[in-house]
């Protein structure tokens, strides 16, 4: 069998290393002293143009920051320092994103916040393809990506000169919850993940509400609707809108060509649909996110269709997890399903009289207290 020198190999790789940019690359330098950081391909700003829809501390320092994950994409987020924040100490830290389609602005930033105020550093970011993150398509939805935006999040946040690299955690809200999780599973890196709100989107996709929603035709003619759709974008060369989850009405895939959301909400809203439009049409609306003011791209489906999240959930065990839920979420069974696969160390909290989105914004009802221990006794 030919063997090729030692020599030779450490040339191959270093040429591919040089390649990609990772040496010389100056990207990443600080703007300030607290922003010392090893990692290259990554950027530290100070934070302008605020557009934060919650309200901001001001006595938490707050910056722009983007890392890029393992695909060469560019990942937008903003880095929250702890309160009374010395940079010769060691902070644990905390990656927060979600929900499917939200912004860094709305509601992982006020838990990026809430950490901080509880002396954490902590990084609320952007998926990819969505708000500032990179990416050349836009708006597009995939489990895998999201997934390694957490690790990407992970390696950047565990960078820096402030942070101790034994003591690092994530958190996953609505929908981001699932690749939060997933992540966790495999980068041991994570020591201990929580979510709120939990949905698995490639439940909610593939089978929608309980799983009750597609019979195997209404799944079929998704799946013909996709193919079409593809068809379109390729001949086209750019993405389309649609649905996430496509409505099967009479028999056939219903596309939508606008917003996700009307300008207006109908007389008839279900009770679902009218607790997201209050909040991303109403007292959360930002411009970037997807579900204030866009729609997701029309084959975004077809990623959840394919790769289910946390298959391998009792992996995740010694290392621990929280599951945040009301007892009015009407996504709760996601929450359960997962507390009941996954095995101890494992908590879920219950939140009386908490609505789904009442856990994006609502600091009477999201259970910081119980959080900010969980994380706190859990990366020590």
């Amino acid at each position: 069998m030919f063997k090729p020198k030692k020599s030779a190999i450490m040339a191959a790789l270093l040429a591919g290393v040089i390649s990609m940019g990772t040496f010389g690359d100056v990207s990443a330098a600080p703007t300030n002293s607290a922003a010392t950081t090893t990692m290259v391909n990554c950027s530290i700003k100070d934070l302008t143009n605020d557009t934060r829809v919650f309200k901001v501390d001001k006595s938490i320092q707050t910056k722009f920051v983007t890392f890029r994950n393992r695909y060469g994409i560019d990942v937008a987020g903003h880095l929250y320092l702890p309160k009374n924040f010395n940079p010769n100490n060691k902070y644990a830290a905390i990656v927060v994103s979600g929900a499917f389609g939200a912004v860094k602005e709305q509601h992982s930033g006020l838990y990026a916040q809430e950490f901080a105020k509880a002396g954490f550093v902590a990084v609320a970011f952007d998926p990819s393809f969505t708000g500032e993150s990179g990416g050349n398509v836009r708006n597009v939805g995939s489990p895998d990506i999201f997934t390694e935006d957490f690790s990407a999040a992970i390696d950047f946040v565990g960078s820096l000169a402030y942070v101790d690299r034994e003591r690092l955690g994530a958190m996953g809200i609505c929908g981001l919850s699932g690749p939060a999780v997933t992540a966790a599973i495999n980068d041991v890196r994570i020591k201990a993940v929580a979510v709120s709100a939990m949905y698995d989107m490639v439940d909610s996709i593939r089978n929608h509400y309980q799983g009750d929603y597609y019979t195997p035709a209404q799944r079929e003619t998704v799946k013909k609707y996709l193919a079409d759709m593809r068809w379109a974008e390729a001949e086209r060369g750019t993405t389309l809108p649609g649905y996430h989850e496509v409505p099967v009405v009479n028999g056939e895939a219903v596309h939508a060509d606008g917003k996700l959301f009307p300008e207006k909400l109908p007389a008839n809203a279900d009770s679902v649909t009218t607790e997201f439009f209050n909040y991303y049409c109403k007292r959360a609306f930002h411009p970037r996110s997807i579900n204030s003011n866009a729609i997701w791209s029309s084959t975004t489906p077809y990623g959840f269709f394919n790769f289910p999240f946390d298959v391998h959930i009792e992996e995740l065990s010694p290392r621990p997890i929280m599951l945040i839920t009301g007892d009015k979420v009407h996504s709760k069974y996601h929450s359960d399903n997962l507390y009941a696969q996954a095995k101890s160390p494992k908590e879920i909290v219950v939140v009386k009289g908490a609505t789904h989105t009442d856990l994006y914004d609502q600091i009477d009802k999201i259970p910081f207290d119980r959080l900010n221990k969980f994380f706190k006794d859990n990366l020590k």
